[in-house]
């Protein structure tokens, strides 16, 4: 049987159709609100892995995954929607692909730090608020940093 904090990942990732639709044909608001509510939901699932003793392997794999998805997949429909310049997305997705290989331990402070940003930097796009591109850019930054971090401090990010 799979663990609620594992359902709660699955939906965040069946949930990406949904928001993917919402960004390209409904108000920036609600791919917002909708993103938000992916990006809380991350939180929750692993507060209730910890608090229920339900952390598992495949939480462990699907849980990092589903982030990287989304944020991601929002990204690269954001260049497409809104002019995001690629050059960042490409240095995210490139960071994200060579730690995911290398994955061995589970997410560093940097790489917490990191992902807020992009999670930050998305809403910050979709809504087309001012610095975004800025902000996007100092996630970039974080993200080679975790990447740093990750390789020569063996931390996990």
């Amino acid at each position: 049987m799979i663990s609620l904090p594992n359902l709660i990942t699955l939906g965040r990732i069946l949930a990406l159709p949904l928001f993917l639709a919402l960004l390209y044909f409904a108000p920036p608001v609600w791919a917002a609100g909708c993103f938000l509510v992916l990006a809380l939901s991350d939180a929750a699932d692993g507060i209730l892995a910890r608090y229920l003793g339900e952390v598992t392997d495949l939480g462990k794999i699907l849980d990092p995954l589903a982030d990287k998805v989304i944020v991601v997949s929002a990204l690269i429909a954001l260049i497409d929607l809104r002019n995001v310049p690629a050059l960042p997305v490409i240095i995210i997705v490139a960071r994200d692909l060579l730690v995911s290989a290398g994955r061995t331990s589970g997410a560093g402070i940097w790489g917490k730090i990191k992902t807020v940003f992009q999670i930050v930097a998305v809403l910050m796009l979709i809504l087309n608020w001012p610095y975004a591109i800025l902000v996007l850019w100092f996630a970039v930054f974080l993200s080679l940093i975790s990447g740093v971090d990750y390789f020569v401090g063996s931390t996990g990010s």
